[in-house]
């Protein structure tokens, strides 16, 4: 059987393994157990009745309902009002359009909604595989490693499996991730065509907006890393193309919001923050636990719910799941040690410095620019308000899940030697299925904890 062939075996079993998960996550998890899912609801249900697009105004934030519905678990006696939690109405039309047809079709099914965020999920999963094959194309088991893990950590399944606009937004990243690098690889994809993915961003979610900084940092680094083949005016023209079809389209949703919210108010996230102003805010978990308090617990909360803390934020993983996932961790970066060491050559054959590869270098930097752009906005947001939620860093997933497949390889390059076609680098991605049983064990006993 051919590696091509094993590839796409695999791949398949990854995405059905995914399937399976996701929908077992959206059987099993409560109504409205998931963050926010109300007010994603209800969006899409105006939409459905009124067309595009709600404002969002006083009283779509009743944080002591909230609280009673949180508390009780989404008892039945509580959901009288739940209809009016609309405080996710400042948000951009793309995903509730898109989903109101599905609200249509099954009478606002919620098992339905949830199943269209799960295939965009599918969608974000192929992509990672696109992209981290664009970026090593003869490193098969690293591209199905890095799918793998985007498929597989815990809270990102929940969320793929719950009513909510993060699966669109993240097809569009990871869709601009794989046109931007396949651009740089020199393949025929127009710039203004990357630009257009990432103005389809503005009008899907705010947090997409790190595209308009990291796709020119790309454009710049491949132009200067290319050794004098692409000259400083065509990186200039490159960002500019790029830069006018994603800003039009966006200023169609900027104009929209400051014809409704006003001047400067282009997001819409100011009449956000007035009508939810009683939400919890940093400075007083500050005031309360003291700066180094504060720190250890956003550190903490960060990386549990970041792998898994289900419900809105109700039930972490346990200290054994987080000392699995810290293995996992720990496997990968001991990895990247051992990838260091170099690998030997075949016996008669003296080993040859790999020549640099300047587009990659330029794919690196770019993703290193999303990372840190995704930390700033989580950074940003929590200045203000107190939400520590770590499936706000997944628009970084990509990059993070590549960077774990790349230590899981370093064992498999030792066992190897210097057969590079041995089984060893396939095998040596092995470790990420605890991620499946760990879901596995989730899903039938904890998320079920959830119900009222």
């Amino acid at each position: 059987m051919t590696r091509t062939t094993w590839e796409r075996i695999v791949l398949a079993l990854i995405v059905a393994l995914y399937f399976g998960l996701a929908i077992a996550y959206n059987v099993r998890t409560p109504a409205w157990q998931a963050p926010d899912e109300p007010a994603h609801y209800n969006y899409i249900a105006q939409v459905s009745a009124n067309g595009c697009c709600p404002v969002i105004e006083q009283g779509d934030w009743d944080s002591a309902y909230l609280a009673q519905l949180t508390s009780s678990r989404f008892a039945a006696g509580t959901l009288d009002a739940l209809a009016d939690v609309q405080y996710e109405d400042h948000q951009p039309p793309l995903y509730y359009v898109l989903a109101s047809v599905m609200f249509r079709l099954t009478n606002g099914n919620l098992s339905a909604l949830r199943l269209f965020s799960t295939l965009l999920g599918a969608i974000v999963v192929l992509l990672t595989f696109m992209f981290a094959k664009t970026l090593y194309p003869r490193r098969s088991p690293v591209a199905l490693g890095a799918a793998a893990l985007v498929a597989f950590v815990p809270q990102h399944l929940a969320i793929l499996s719950s009513v909510n606009n993060d699966a669109l937004a993240e097809v569009v990243i990871a869709a601009a991730l794989v046109a931007a690098a396949q651009l740089m690889r020199g393949a025929r994809v127009p710039v203004w065509a990357v630009g257009v993915i990432a103005g389809i961003g503005l009008l899907t979610k705010l947090n997409t907006v790190v595209l308009l900084g990291v796709i020119p940092v790309g454009l710049v680094l491949n132009g200067a890393f290319s050794r004098g083949k692409i000259t400083s005016r065509r990186v200039a023209r490159d960002v500019i193309v790029f830069l006018i079809p994603a800003l039009l389209i966006g200023a169609v949703w900027m104009a929209r919001n400051i014809s409704v919210y006003g001047f400067p108010d282009i997001f819409g996230l100011g009449a956000h923050d007035a009508v939810v102003s009683d939400q919890p805010r940093t400075a007083e978990l500050i005031a309360r636990e003291g700066f180094d308090g504060y720190v250890r617990r956003a550190l903490e909360t960060t990386f549990v719910s970041f792998w898994g803390q289900f419900g809105w934020m109700a039930l972490p993983l346990s200290g054994w799941m987080i000392a699995l996932i810290l293995i996992l961790i720990g496997v990968s970066a001991l990895g990247w040690v051992v990838g260091m060491i170099p690998a030997p050559s075949p016996p008669g054959v003296s080993a040859a410095p790999p020549a640099p590869d300047s587009a990659r270098q330029a794919i690196w930097g770019m993703l290193i620019a999303l990372m840190i752009a995704a930390l700033a906005q989580y950074i940003y947001y929590n200045l203000e308000f107190w939400q520590h939620q770590g499936r706000y860093l997944y628009p970084a997933l990509i990059p993070l899940a590549l960077i774990t497949a790349l230590g899981l390889d370093g064992w498999g390059q030792l066992l190897a030697g210097y057969d590079k076609h041995s089984s060893f680098r396939w095998w040596a991605q092995a470790p990420v299925l605890v991620l499946v049983a760990l879901n596995v064990f989730v899903v039938w006993r904890v998320i079920p904890s959830l119900a009222p």
